[in-house]
């Protein structure tokens, strides 16, 4: 692949206002470039940093046109966007990443068939079409997740599985569609990986992040993640691979699992920024929204360097919602912490809605002063949210 830089002084189109959006347009901004914007909501998190907002949904072909015509490319923030509008939207602008890698990793059925097809490694997993499919997934794997193909972030869409009795009520959790059932398996520990690659096929790849979830949403994710150098540069070969084989341009974010017996395996794709990630404007030489904007405009990638060990949290919107209100000041006396707060309208049980970040001397250091952190700020959530300091200490392997 060929093409010229898009410089500063250009226009940026997001597909998506979230708060990815958000983060990656103010680096743009900082970087002199103009931002545009199309997503659902007129409010959205990406809205006040964009000088247009398009409010449409993402089926909208002719608002993706729109928005196409009046910038010099296009990325996304989210992949659940229609083929047709990547399409549309490709005739009037490049669109990094492109339609075949987002429509590959936006079903997850089709995304995990594509990484086995590719002799990528992964976990046990079949499609089911009904309760008895589901059942006797259950009966071949043992204890088992059945999961939407579709949407389905931070926990939800996904139903937990011990026994094949339970399938017609997660059949039903599902809304009655085909899902795909994967093998619960022995998880030492999970870590996810970050590339970020040119339309000239150049590679940047950022050092594994350690991630901890509770009840599906990632709860912290700290870097250096504490693992072996072995292990290390095994995660990082794999995600370079997956990101060059599927073609990527943008930023690719593989989410691992390491198994107790030493097993790397893929858990899934996303084509865009990610949670894991977010401690890279604190720690590294080149934040990954900064990142995004170097590579969907084709310039330099810079530097992945881990300059200090770098920690987040997640803040959902129960800190909010608990009776006793979150204490800020509190909570940022702790040292090397920030407050990152996405400008969202409306706190609801389990949205994201900020995060706190940490530097420190070490990673056990970052992750400490993180969650220190996060439970001055709300200790009426702290038992529901496991922020409880683990020791982190290099697996044997």
């Amino acid at each position: 692949m060929s093409a010229s830089p898009i410089l500063p002084g250009a226009t940026i189109g997001f597909l998506g206002g979230g708060q990815l959006g958000r983060m990656t347009a103010l680096a743009a901004r900082s970087m002199g470039y103009d931002v545009h914007v199309l997503d659902p909501e007129a409010a959205c998190a990406t809205g006040p940093v964009a000088s247009r907002v398009i409010t449409a949904p993402f089926t909208d072909v002719a608002a993706a046109v729109d928005l196409a015509r009046h910038c010099d490319v296009i990325t996304l923030e989210i992949e659940q966007i229609h083929p047709d509008v990547l399409d549309a939207a490709a005739e009037h602008a490049p669109v990094r990443p492109g339609r075949a890698p987002v429509f590959i990793i936006q079903e997850r059925m089709r995304q995990k068939q594509w990484l086995a097809n590719e002799a990528f490694p992964v976990g046990a997993f079949v499609a089911a079409e009904s309760p008895d499919m589901i059942a006797d997934a259950i009966h071949a794997f043992g204890p088992s997740i059945a999961k939407s193909t579709h949407g389905g972030y931070d926990g939800r869409g996904q139903v937990r599985l011990s026994s094949a009795d339970q399938a017609p009520a997660a059949w039903q959790a599902l809304g009655g569609r085909p899902c795909i059932v994967e093998q619960r398996v022995d998880i030492a520990y999970e870590i996810s990986v970050l590339v970020a690659r040119r339309p000239s096929g150049d590679v940047a790849v950022y050092p594994p992040s350690r991630n901890h979830h509770t009840n599906g949403i990632l709860t912290w994710a700290v870097a250096p993640a504490v693992i072996s150098d072995a292990m290390s540069a095994r995660a990082q070969s794999l995600a370079v691979a997956i990101a060059e084989r599927i073609g990527i341009v943008g930023l690719l974010a593989v989410e691992c699992f390491v198994t107790r017996q030493g097993d790397l395996l893929v858990n899934e794709l996303a084509p865009r920024p990610h949670n894991t990630y977010h401690h890279s404007e604190r720690g590294f030489a080149t934040s990954q929204f900064e990142q995004l904007v170097r590579a969907v405009c084709d310039l330099p990638l810079g530097s992945t360097t881990l300059h200090a060990p770098s920690a987040i949290v997640n803040l959902l919107g129960d800190v909010w919602l608990h009776p006793t209100a979150p204490d800020i000041g509190h909570a940022l006396d702790v040292t090397g912490t920030r407050l990152h707060l996405y400008g969202k309208a409306g706190a609801r049980a389990g949205r994201k809605m900020g995060h706190l970040s940490a530097v420190g001397d070490s990673a056990q250091d970052a992750l400490a002063r993180v969650l220190e952190s996060y439970r001055r700020l709300s200790p009426g959530t702290s038992s529901d949210f496991d922020v409880q300091e683990p020791e982190l200490v290099v697996p044997a392997f």
